[in-house]
């Protein structure tokens, strides 16, 4: 399973846009691949990802075999 630094390397490398980490947590979470909520957030999430990055982070999801 790739990082999240990984993803992000990815992503800036093919599409020239830097994605936070939350924005990963939040597809990856659509996708069921997150074990739980961190620790440290309170209730909802705060920054969800804008749907203008989330084809480009799944497009990551992908290339490292996370999801189909």
């Amino acid at each position: 399973m790739a990082t999240y630094k990984q993803i992000q390397d990815y992503v800036i490398e093919k599409y020239g846009v830097s994605v936070k980490t939350c924005w990963i947590a939040d597809v990856k979470d659509t996708h069921g691949l997150v074990k739980g909520p961190a620790p440290n957030r309170e209730g909802e999430r705060k920054s969800p990802c804008p749907l203008k990055y989330w084809d480009m982070i799944e497009n990551a999801l992908r290339y490292f075999g996370m999801i189909k």
